[in-house]
């Protein structure tokens, strides 16, 4: 495995699916694998359960992670070409990558979308310039458009808890006071739409998911409608994707607190698990209620992420080593 960015990059799911097993239930069983070998996360933003999951993997890996935080531990770093530097990025990416790869064997990179330009978002373009120029496997720890190790960690997380073979799984978008990225859900609905499982999607009109991630997906805008007889309930605020109108790209068209899972929500499940990437804001995404409930998951999702970067860095090893 070269990159990983989408579930095309995983091969065959179930084999993942059941590799991933092994890597939970054995998660040492490796690490001469990672012997004298070194992973460098690079972090544009900030991270919780990315980053820890990340060193936690590399480690049970028996790798060294290094850890940079970019404007923090080195220059402010310029990622558009063609421009005169005449600003506060003292370092363009085109030098600084190649430095980075020669430290490492395998990159692992998380940078936010921008929510300005689509384009140049959704072109993946800080992402594709560290495949580009680093000549070194390169994961996703979340680009502008994508959360690819996050997507893993649910799937596996679904997997776990399903009660039956093919269950309902509904991803929800919810109200938040920012702008947030389309990653997450775009992951999630890519992931989903290769699984097993019955998928809805439901938003708001003007939040639709570019067709590459909302896939083969039933779009439904009556919330309450889509909730009935889910299993899985996965809540996510997104800004505007900009798919028919790019001008609203990145915009917050709605704050309806209608949209908040509630006990009133979760009532019209079959006795559906609350899913969510965390962070999460209480009382906006989710009330304390179902977040606290045991139906809430978050807490075992946010566990998977170790098996999921874990899973991906050992078969970016073992690539390394064929």
């Amino acid at each position: 495995m070269r990159s990983f960015f989408h579930v095309s990059d995983i091969g065959d799911l179930k084999t993942a699916l059941e590799e991933a097993k092994q890597v939970k239930a054995t998660p040492f069983a490796w690490k001469k694998l990672g012997e004298n070998k070194t992973i460098m996360l690079v972090f544009f933003n900030s991270s919780l359960r990315t980053r820890l999951s990340s060193q936690k993997a590399a480690l049970n890996l028996g790798m060294n992670p290094i850890v940079l935080n970019i404007g923090q531990d080195s220059w402010k770093l310029e990622t558009e070409m063609g421009v005169i530097m005449d600003g506060d990025k003292s370092e363009h990416l085109k030098e600084a990558i190649p430095v980075m790869a020669s430290y490492c064997d395998i990159i692992g990179v998380r940078s936010f979308a921008g929510l300005c330009d689509r384009d140049f978002d959704y072109r993946e373009t800080v992402l594709q310039q560290f495949v580009d120029y680093s000549g070194k496997p390169v994961i996703s720890l979340e680009s502008a458009t994508v959360h690819p190790c996050q997507a893993l960690a649910d799937l596996i997380t679904i997997e776990e808890y399903k009660k039956k073979e093919r269950p309902k799984v509904v991803l929800s978008w919810a109200p938040h006071p920012k702008a947030l990225p389309q990653a997450v859900p775009n992951s999630f609905a890519e992931w989903m739409n290769a699984a097993d499982v019955e998928f809805v999607i439901t938003h708001p009109k003007g939040y639709e998911l570019a067709p590459e991630f909302a896939g083969k997906a039933r779009v439904e805008y009556d919330q309450m409608k889509a909730l009935e007889g889910a299993d899985f309930v996965y809540a996510k605020n997104w800004s505007c994707p900009g798919v028919s109108e790019p001008a609203k790209y990145g915009q917050i068209l709605s704050k309806d607190m209608a949209w908040t899972i509630d006990a009133k929500h979760m009532a019209v499940t079959d006795n559906a698990y609350f899913m969510h990437c965390l962070p999460v804001r209480r009382n906006m995404i989710v009330t304390d209620e179902v977040i606290d409930s045991p139906a809430s998951l978050v807490i075992p999702e946010a566990a998977n992420r170790v098996v999921s970067a874990q899973l991906v860095m050992k078969r970016m090893l073992e690539g390394l080593q064929a």
